[in-house]
């Protein structure tokens, strides 16, 4: 009895141990989401934005590793273009044939089997510079100039869609939290209207009809608040993911004052001089020439200069064994030197394929630097009327929701007294919010164009 006792005893102290270890991690885990809760919202403007996603987006990490290692390529080639040293070391034993050479003391070291070997034993301690020069050589070091350059201005074609993308969901968000305010003051109208109603109906001065007519537009504001609510949620989560590695980090957005569009030769001057379409497009072909070079190249002769100095003898030393008719030590050390002409002659007509192949490759690369002239001058063209247009329309729009509201105050001045119907207020109502949410669109047209343009400039 008395050990089930104690069995018991110790059960509960693991039970009370338990409890108290859970009660810590959870006390750990409120004040964890209570600070996270508590924590300020950070202030984001369109500069931050691209800031942010810049530093998060994967896409572009890869693209800037690529330019990065495209950068490298140059300073290898022209590496190559330059002497190059090495330490040569070596020790040889031929099965000797029987016979003897003149080689080390006069008759005394036997012959190796192969021909192509000097001695029996032959010890190599050389330090060699070789250069070879070619036409193929300054090609490829133009090709890998016209490479950097053009991973450069891919990682810009890169870093400009990125742009694109953060002020698309920057301007969205921005949009969908202003549509939002007008969808609860459209909500709280129509809250407030069919209070109305019903107040007029009590007093027996309207039907029951206006308070339906009322209700049904109460509730399709409401529904619309819901989905107005939903796409700002959705908003928020698509650009926290792209800025923030936690996607539920709480965030503001700085609105900015609208710029004025810029004259449209300023905005061509800078889309010329600040174009990584156009200047890898004269990236490809400065590459496609190069290799057009590097082909025709193999017509050319290569030289080859090789200097050699060191020990090539059968010891291993600066004098070989003292030799008795010339009474001294033979040096062992010593240099040589080599120059080399490969002339080519006749390869079956695959230089000239090669080259036929470069020249080819090299047209449709033409073709795709005119292409990208057409696509810039289009793009500027589009742009800049999108703007301009959605520009002038602002000042429209704003007035269109002025009007729209001063006609639904006096629509409902006129219910109240009784000389307007419940279909004209609600009609007021809808064409007032239909005003204001067309107004929004249209700034929002109007940052979009203008940041197209900035991006097509390179200023943002």
């Amino acid at each position: 009895m008395r050990n089930q006792v104690t069995i018991a005893w110790a059960a509960l102290g693991q039970i009370a141990t338990a409890g108290a270890v859970l009660a810590v991690a959870l006390s750990g885990l409120a004040q964890s989401v209570v600070s996270t809760q508590a924590a300020p919202a950070i202030s984001i403007t369109l500069e931050d934005a691209i800031r942010r996603a810049a530093a998060n987006e994967p896409g572009l990490a890869a693209s800037h590793a690529e330019q990065r290692a495209a950068s490298l390529g140059p300073g290898i080639v022209r590496a190559s273009l330059l002497p190059q040293v090495t330490y040569h070391n070596q020790a040889l034993y031929t099965e000797p044939n029987g016979a003897s050479n003149g080689a080390g003391p006069k008759g005394s070291q036997p012959a190796p089997i192969f021909i192509a070997n000097n001695a029996v034993r032959e010890y190599a301690s050389q330090a060699l510079i070789t250069e070879t020069l070619s036409v193929a050589q300054l090609a490829t070091l133009h090709a890998a100039n016209a490479s950097s350059a053009r991973a450069a201005a891919e990682l810009e074609v890169a870093r400009r869609g990125l742009v694109a993308a953060t002020a698309g969901l920057f301007f969205g968000l921005a949009a969908s939290e202003r549509k939002l305010i007008i969808l609860r003051r459209a909500s709280e109208d129509a809250a407030d209207f069919v209070a109305l109603t019903e107040k007029r109906e009590a007093a027996r001065e309207v039907a029951h009809a206006d308070v339906i007519k009322a209700q049904l537009t109460a509730q399709g504001t409401a529904r619309a608040l819901e989905d107005g609510v939903l796409a700002r949620d959705r908003a928020r989560l698509e650009l926290a993911m792209l800025l923030f590695a936690d996607p539920l980090t709480p965030f503001a957005l700085q609105a900015e004052e609208n710029t004025a569009l810029p004259t449209f030769a300023e905005i061509e001057k800078a889309a010329m001089a600040h174009n990584p379409m156009l200047a890898g497009a004269l990236a490809a072909l400065q590459q496609s020439d190069a290799e057009v070079l590097g082909s025709k190249g193999a017509y050319l002769p290569d030289l080859a200069l090789n200097f050699n100095y060191g020990i090539d003898a059968t010891t291993l030393a600066t004098k070989a064994p003292f030799d008795a008719d010339e009474g001294r030590n033979p040096r062992n050390l010593g240099y040589s030197i080599a120059a080399t002409i490969d002339i080519p002659v006749w390869d079956w007509f695959s230089t000239e394929r090669r080259v036929r192949q470069s020249e080819i490759r090299r047209d449709a690369v033409r073709v795709a630097l005119t292409a990208a002239q057409k696509r810039l001058i289009v793009d500027l063209k589009e742009d800049y009327a999108e703007a301009q247009a959605a520009q002038n329309q602002i000042a429209s729009l704003e007035e269109t929701a002025r009007t729209a509201e001063e006609s639904l105050r006096l629509t409902r001045l006129r219910y109240s007294s009784g000389e307007a119907t419940a279909l004209e207020v609600v009609d007021a109502e809808t064409t007032l919010y239909s005003a204001q949410t067309a107004q929004e669109d249209g700034r929002v047209r109007y940052e979009q164009a203008l940041s197209s343009l900035q991006i097509l400039t390179g200023a943002l």
